[in-house]
């Protein structure tokens, strides 16, 4: 007898204790249910940009050095750039590796590699964004307006880099590594705000 009504309590509280927790949970969940929305469209939106560039990436031959075509434009346009600077400057293709090999006064300054594309930045602010609910004209507009921002921004980061490390070669590693990369993002993070506090149903809602 005794037994049986241990097993009965130990039955009662268990219940209790799954009607609590799924009723905290339930609670929880509606109390930070934007939160979570914005968490899903984000990576959502995150993973499947990336996967396409993946696929991208994927259609070029880095066996044989091949660079992405969208590498390639940005080493061709900070070229341009920095010939607009009055500097003298050329391009070629690495040797060796998939790369753009980038030349000031016929000394060999940098490699233009995938990752100076700022491509994953740019996705990285087209998620964040499209998680970030808008109006869809106003959300496409900021986006590609954004893109083109950032690209821009990322070409002069290239040649405003290349110059800094003809004359400060010793600098690479903070210049390269701190002081460029924290301008691109700053710029991104603001872009973020400019988004979340003008443009955004937050915004309007507020």
């Amino acid at each position: 007898m005794v037994f049986y009504y241990t097993k009965v309590f130990n039955y009662g509280k268990l219940k209790l204790y799954s009607f609590v927790k799924n009723i905290f949970l339930k609670s929880y969940f509606v109390q930070y249910r934007p939160f979570f929305i914005f968490l899903l469209k984000f990576f959502l939106t995150y993973g499947v940009l990336m996967f396409v560039y993946q696929l991208y990436l994927n259609s070029f031959d880095a066996e044989k050095f091949e660079a992405d075509s969208f590498t390639e434009l940005v080493a061709t346009q900070t070229n341009g750039v920095l010939h607009l600077f009055g500097q003298d400057t050329s391009i070629a293709p690495h040797e060796s590796q998939p790369s753009v090999k980038l030349f000031l006064n016929g000394k060999f300054i940098a490699r233009v590699v995938e990752g100076c594309n700022a491509m994953s930045v740019m996705i990285l602010f087209v998620a964040f964004v499209v998680a970030f609910k808008g109006k869809t004209k106003q959300t496409i507009v900021f986006v590609l307006a954004g893109i083109l921002i950032i690209h821009i921004l990322n070409i002069l980061r290239i040649a405003l880099l290349a110059i800094a490390l003809y004359h400060y070669p010793e600098y690479e590693h903070i210049l390269h590594g701190v002081v460029f990369p924290l301008f691109i993002y700053g710029v991104v993070f603001g872009l973020w705000v400019l988004w979340v506090q003008k443009f955004s149903l937050h915004a309007k809602a507020s």
